[in-house]
């Protein structure tokens, strides 16, 4: 079993139809039992008379965990989910075999301190969802969709303004946003005992990637592994959800999966540039951006790749990053 601690704005009859969320289910369930639930006054929770803080979280975790029986299990967080499972990996170091966090910080934007102009629009964006919430037009939907995925299709944008309004309520909106603003677990990860990996979108517009970093860096041991995307919350057909999606099989340690271990040495029949390219594919790069990076064409940089993936035994992209990765690629930003 695995438990699934993603963005707050979800709900638990939705996630399947959705396709911002429906992907990720996809990924997790393919090999592993999910255990997910409705945050706080989110979802099928319930919105009237709940006391909401990070601590109430944290317990709500640990009621999940509880009912599920579940003695020990690889742990999935995003966004807030981070937040809340930073702080109970290190509560229950035990608990936790692995932890995987995409998109998180350890401090929320409040605590790290901001420019005059940031502070400005993070009460903006209060603002905005205290008197946008339940407005029935387009524009608002719009506007906090685009600003977590600036990348999304049509089809994104109209599920994520459905969404939004069947999430919660604007009161617990602004609550749970004022929690993770004001939340700080950086003092904690530290005793984080599990086995870690971090990922994060090099243009994250809402968790900056430097925010990322620094929290792989906390952790003792924890792997960090950059994304091009700038994106919040990945689209399924952008390359960095390939990167991400072959990073977190990996680090999952899929059951049944049998794979000889590689390391750069073993890897002797590539040549000096197939290196370079590879280590590039590993950090999850484009052949258009790998072609900047080695000042060469992209039609070159694709007939490396085509060369590399013969090489390595494997037929997509994905599985090169997996193989890479193993082997000790893609370790540098």
């Amino acid at each position: 079993m695995l438990l699934w601690a993603p963005h707050w704005i979800r709900h638990l009859n939705r996630d399947w139809d959705s396709p911002i969320w429906r992907h990720w289910l996809e990924l997790l369930t393919r090999h592993y039992t999910v255990v997910r639930y409705d945050y706080r006054g989110c979802g099928l929770s319930d919105r009237q008379g709940v006391s909401l803080s990070l601590a109430k979280h944290i317990e709500d975790m640990e009621a999940v965990v509880d009912a599920a029986g579940l003695a020990s299990f690889p742990l999935v967080a995003q966004a807030g989910g981070g937040l809340v499972g930073l702080a109970y990996a290190a509560k229950h170091p035990h608990k936790v075999s692995r932890l995987a966090l995409y998109g998180c910080q350890s401090r929320g934007r409040s605590v790290r301190g901001m420019p005059i102009e940031a502070a400005r629009e993070s009460e903006a964006l209060l603002k905005l969802i205290e008197f946008g919430w339940r407005n029935e037009g387009p524009a608002y939907g719009q506007f906090f969709v685009t600003l977590h995925m600036p990348e999304a299709h049509v089809e994104q944008i109209r599920a994520g303004c459905e969404l939004l309004r069947l999430t919660t309520s604007p009161e617990n909106a602004l609550e749970i946003l004022r929690i993770f603003f004001n939340a700080d677990v950086s003092s904690l990860v530290a005793r984080i005992k599990s086995d870690t990996l971090v990922i994060h979108a090099r243009e994250d517009p809402i968790i900056p990637f430097n925010e990322g970093r620094a929290l792989a860096s906390l952790i003792p041991n924890a792997q960090f592994v950059p994304l091009d995307s700038r994106n919040h919350i990945l689209e399924e057909s952008e390359p960095a959800w390939q990167s991400l999606s072959a990073a977190l099989s990996n680090f999952l340690s899929i059951p049944g999966a049998t794979r000889a271990r590689l390391t750069k040495d073993s890897l002797g029949e590539l040549t000096a540039r197939e290196n370079q390219v590879l280590e590039l594919i590993a950090q999850g790069h484009d052949n258009a951006t790998i072609g900047l990076r080695l000042k060469i064409s992209e039609r070159t940089a694709r007939n490396h790749v085509s060369t590399i993936l013969s090489k390595l035994g494997v037929r997509t992209r994905a599985q090169a990053i997996v193989r890479a990765r193993d082997a000790g690629f893609g370790t540098t930003a």
